[in-house]
């Protein structure tokens, strides 16, 4: 009986210890399975968070990309991502760990959408300013254009003045006359009765001319292709002139009747033929005519 006591309470006692056993087998095989969970779980969640910094870092990058002259802040923030995800890279994956990742995610995440926020009105701002540079370019050039077309204009027109005031020469005419001892002067036609000849013109009235002291440049050349007269030169820039008389007159803006006399070369009588008048003013000729001795 007593031996029969003891096998039942050592049946017992095993079958106590095989339910604890497999309580306990199974107890620590419930454990490591969720353990394996939460390691995959923890490590999904460092995955997602190193996406969402990825995101943040291309969004900069964006931006930056976007600024001619990159802003400093927008870099420095591209910094600090570029080092918590590199610090994210190696860190250990637990729910503290993680925990502390997430925080420095929020706050960079509100840093962001205020620099980017800044970053869309700077652009706004840039773009206006830009707009407005060009405009003012714009009419910078076009005032430019009209500026150099008053030159041209004022250039041409003071060009147009410059040549429009000179003295001009009318009627001129030329012929050979005899002089009595009297003084009195009778035109001639025969070179050999002719004891000077005399031109006669006109100076015309030239309201952009200044009245007082003028002069003009008479020559005449006769059929030998003389100079007669003085036979003198004057030069204006690269221009000679051989002038027969200077004719030296008070212009006060009016038409001025003008005569002078040209005397032969040396002692000699005037040649039969063809003679021709030049007037000069300066050395722009402005009359011309001729006439024959016969």
């Amino acid at each position: 009986m007593e031996k029969s006591n003891n096998g039942m309470g050592l049946k017992i006692a095993l079958g106590i210890a095989l339910v604890l056993f497999l309580g306990t087998a199974f107890y620590s095989l419930n454990l490591y399975k969720k353990s394996n969970e939460d390691k995959k779980e923890l490590t999904e969640q460092k995955q997602l968070v190193m996406n969402d910094l990825n995101a943040m870092a291309k969004q900069y990058d964006a931006a930056i990309s976007e600024n001619t002259v990159a802003n400093k802040n927008l870099i420095e923030a591209r910094e600090r991502i570029q080092g918590l995800i590199d610090s994210l890279k190696i860190s250990e994956t637990n729910v503290k760990s993680l925990w502390k990742y997430k925080q420095k995610y929020a706050a960079l995440q509100q840093e962001m959408d205020l620099l980017l926020a800044e970053n869309d009105m700077l652009k706004v701002q840039n773009s206006y300013l830009a707009s407005s540079l060009d405009s003012t370019r714009v009419r910078l050039e076009e005032r430019t254009m009209f500026t150099d077309s008053l030159l041209i204009q004022n250039n041409a027109l003071a060009e147009v003045m410059e040549n429009a005031a000179v003295l001009s020469a009318v009627g001129l005419k030329g012929f050979g006359v005899i002089e009595r001892t009297s003084g009195k002067l009778i035109p001639t036609e025969r070179a050999t009765r002719t004891d000077k000849l005399r031109v006669c013109f006109t100076v015309a009235k030239n309201k952009l001319v200044q009245n007082g002291d003028q002069e003009l440049y008479v020559q005449v050349i006769d059929p030998k292709n003389n100079t007669l007269g003085a036979n003198e030169q004057v030069t204006f820039g690269d221009k000679t002139l051989n002038y027969s008389i200077i004719s030296k007159f008070n212009y006060e803006s009016a038409n001025l009747n003008i005569c002078e006399f040209v005397a032969s070369k040396g002692s000699s009588d005037f040649e039969k033929g063809r003679y021709i008048i030049n007037v000069f003013n300066a050395k722009d000729l402005v009359a011309t005519s001729e006439f024959t001795l016969k």
